[in-house]
């Protein structure tokens, strides 16, 4: 009986231990990732780390995700290779900032009036197929696998001078997103790309004009509406085309809970950053003392919409798959046109 009781106990499976509630049982050593992200620390925040946290907080220690800024790991246009070889295991950003070597690149970020809202990026890739073009496009590139994309804040202007006509644009040097600088160059806008922690510095020091990069939630997030005085409300996109992507083998790696765990918080960020973008636009905009609110008629404005849909068509000429894309784009929107308000004005 004593053998018994001592073999009981060692086992653990004495009345004490078949009894005692169950523990919660922790990874012993887990995976660990490292992301970078397109933003900044200010911004970075509210658009990466919620993920990052939600995360590390349901994973159970089982993945822990460490964030890097914008640029703190590589620049942000090595991003697609630095992921690719496995530096880092997951990226935030835009297809166009990274460097992404697939055609359809150009669309990430602000491509040219492609939308109108935020809400726009998850339905044209969830009901009008520009998730399965991402994803084929990036097996293609191989090492890199696309996971999502959502929409963020539109494209305005942030300037030092006052622009109220087409005509003020010309000349402009800012900071702006590869495809879309080659789309405003057209109007004059000299396309100006520096580190993103420079940019402020940049418009003191009268390199840089201001920025095309954001809505106004940025500017007074991240400190630019500091050191600019105009924003202009017409804007040459509706929402920034941003993605979560992960290196191939790390993704392959993971087991398929915490995929669903990864999955399910990165969703739940998307939500976030929709509502936090989409009040801060209305609140800032209303509310907001450091920028002064200014308008191109729309009638002036219309010279940069038809130059939108002539650099569509020239943009699908670069691969079928570009074209497929640009096509999508041209359906949607016409559907936007016919549904009127609040799905499209004028």
């Amino acid at each position: 009986m004593t053998s018994r009781r001592k073999f009981l106990a060692a086992a653990g499976l004495g009345a004490a231990g078949s009894l005692a509630a169950p523990s919660i049982v922790r990874a012993q050593s887990g995976i660990k990732w490292r992301m970078q992200t397109y933003a900044g620390s200010a911004i970075g925040q509210f658009v990466s780390k919620p993920i990052v946290d939600m995360v590390n907080n349901a994973s159970n220690g089982e993945l822990e995700i460490e964030l890097f800024y914008s640029d703190q790991l590589v620049p942000t246009g090595e991003l697609f290779r630095a992921l690719q070889d496995g530096t880092i295991q997951a990226v935030h950003s835009d297809d166009d900032s990274m460097a992404a070597p697939v055609d359809i690149a150009i669309f990430g970020g602000y491509f040219p009036l492609a939308t109108k809202y935020a809400l726009d990026v998850p339905v044209l890739f969830n009901q009008y197929g520009l998730a399965d073009i991402w994803r084929e496009a990036y097996q293609e590139a191989g090492g890199v696998v696309w996971l999502s994309s959502a929409g963020q804040d539109p494209c305005n202007f942030n300037t030092k001078k006052e622009v109220k006509s087409l005509a003020d644009l010309d000349g402009l040097k800012l900071y702006t997103f590869p495809t879309a600088g080659r789309f405003l160059s057209q109007f004059g806008v000299v396309p100006v790309t520096i580190p993103y922690a420079d940019a402020e510095v940049a418009v003191q020091t009268g390199e840089l004009d201001g920025m095309a990069w954001s809505g106004i939630t940025e500017d007074y997030t991240v400190g630019w509406a500091n050191v600019t005085n105009y924003f202009l409300t017409n804007n040459i996109s509706g929402a920034w085309i941003g993605s979560h992507f992960v290196n191939e083998k790390a993704w392959a790696d993971l087991p398929d809970h915490l995929k669903n765990v990864y999955m399910s918080c990165l969703e739940a960020s998307h939500t976030f950053r929709n509502q936090w973008y989409w009040g801060g636009e209305a609140k800032l905009r209303a509310t907001g003392d450091k920028l002064q609110l200014r308008t191109i008629p729309a009638a002036e404005w219309q010279a940069v919409e038809d130059a939108a849909l002539s650099f569509w068509d020239e943009m699908a000429q670069q691969s079928e798959r570009s074209a497929k894309v640009v096509k999508i784009f041209k359906e949607y929107n016409e559907v936007l046109r016919k549904a009127g308000p609040p799905y499209s004005f004028g």
